[in-house]
């Protein structure tokens, strides 16, 4: 029995000669994705992730190139989240404190050094999370000096809530799936006074969550610095829980590519597939159910508001992918084809190489988003080992024995 994938091209796709256009800078912009950067740069511990080539991987599947953006050791959390989540909650108390006191310039610095505790100490910051953005939301408020309570789902693994209770959140679990815990979060921030930091928006709320989308475009400046003389892929495969990933990536290549910009393909499993049926359909589109995938941080059956304004003309495709195909992209990538380097990724952040392997297997999913031999791949490595003993059980031994 064939294991399942399917994908296909957007509709509604702009053309490529199409701007990006004021509409879309209304939703993430040049000067948000700069600021950011400038902002997240200055950080203590931050350095570039790095762009691994794969040329062994490419060779296998007949492809050009395979490049891999490695977040493994993103600000030691093990996930690009670390961009997104600590930044909007640096925003949310450099905020507070500027209205409160009347000042218009508070930095970083001056939150980590407790300068401004009496005001910073007395918040609570809240969101729900699937494992990766909750963790990069209580590392901010460990950072920069606030309280944390964070909203999960039974399906989370308790690895994942260990990890996120070692920064210091309170971490609450709730009956349901992933959205079930978003509205959860909403409701008890609503009562207290709290506020949510999420990376999904909705109607009213949608300044924190493009805080959160503005900070993972520090990835996206570090790709385009990092490739080749500057030339872009063909394609980028980035994973979608929400959305807001590929949302990002999507506008900060039209925006920084034009014309050139790579064909945007959205990879979410097949009982999670919010942002393709959205796509098929042309309006979002709500899956139901539990949601349940090992790619644990692609759980959610709604997509954000903010990302549908980009991806709904943005997405060249999507495809989705069952379980099988991303434990053996977690598998690959730690074996790896000869020449490769080995990574560790966890099966949220092997999930674009699953894609690939979809394709491999499917010549009907090849053609739909036009993967050739002169093809050019980036894929998002968006999160390591998140949950160490997932990751042995998967492949079989430690994220050290691997890369040792």
């Amino acid at each position: 029995m064939s294991i399942e994938a399917r994908a296909i091209r957007n509709p509604a796709a702009a053309p490529a000669q199409e701007p990006y256009g004021e509409a879309r800078s209304r939703v993430l912009s040049q000067a948000g994705f700069e600021a950011a950067f400038a902002e997240i740069s200055s950080w203590p511990g931050y350095a570039p992730a790095p762009l691994a080539r794969l040329d062994g991987l490419a060779r296998t599947l007949g492809l050009r190139e395979v490049w891999y953006k490695d977040e493994r050791g993103r600000f030691g959390l093990k996930s690009f989240k670390a961009l997104g989540g600590a930044y909007a909650v640096a925003n949310v108390l450099r905020r507070r404190v500027m209205q409160e006191l009347g000042i218009t310039t508070v930095t970083s610095r001056q939150l980590v050094a407790r300068e401004f505790a009496s005001i910073t100490g007395s918040a609570t910051v809240t969101c729900a999370t699937d494992g990766n953005h909750g963790r990069s939301v209580a590392w901010g408020a460990q950072l920069f000096g606030c309280r944390c309570v964070i909203f999960v789902h039974a399906q989370v693994s308790r690895g994942r809530r260990d990890a996120i209770a070692g920064y210091g959140a309170e971490v609450r679990v709730v009956d349901g799936n992933y959205d079930d815990s978003v509205r959860q979060a909403a409701a008890t921030a609503a009562a207290f006074g709290w506020t949510v930091v999420s990376d999904t928006s909705y109607p009213g709320y949608r300044e924190i969550p493009l805080d959160v989308m503005h900070g993972y475009g520090v990835m996206a400046a570090e790709i385009a610095q990092q490739l080749p003389a500057g030339e872009p892929p063909t394609h980028v495969f980035a994973q979608a829980g929400v959305g807001a990933l590929a949302a990002v990536l999507c506008a900060y290549f039209w925006l920084h590519w034009r014309e050139r910009r790579p064909a945007s393909i959205v990879v979410e499993p097949t009982r999670a597939d919010c942002v393709y049926r959205s796509l098929a359909a042309g309006h979002p589109v709500v899956v139901g159910g539990s949601l349940d995938t090992v790619m644990a941080g692609l759980a959610c059956g709604e997509v954000s508001e903010l990302a549908w304004d980009i991806l709904h003309e943005g997405a060249a495709g999507a495809i989705a992918i069952d379980d099988a195909y991303a434990l053996e992209a977690v598998r690959a990538l730690a074996n790896p084809a000869t020449g490769d380097a080995p990574i560790v990724a966890g099966e949220t952040g092997g999930s674009g190489l699953a894609a690939l392997l979809a394709a491999r297997d499917y010549p009907e999913i090849r053609d739909t988003l036009a993967l050739d031999r002169d093809a050019r791949v980036l894929l998002i490595g968006s999160e390591g080992d998140t949950d160490p003993a997932i990751y042995r059980e998967v492949v079989g031994r430690t994220a050290e024995e691997v890369l040792g």
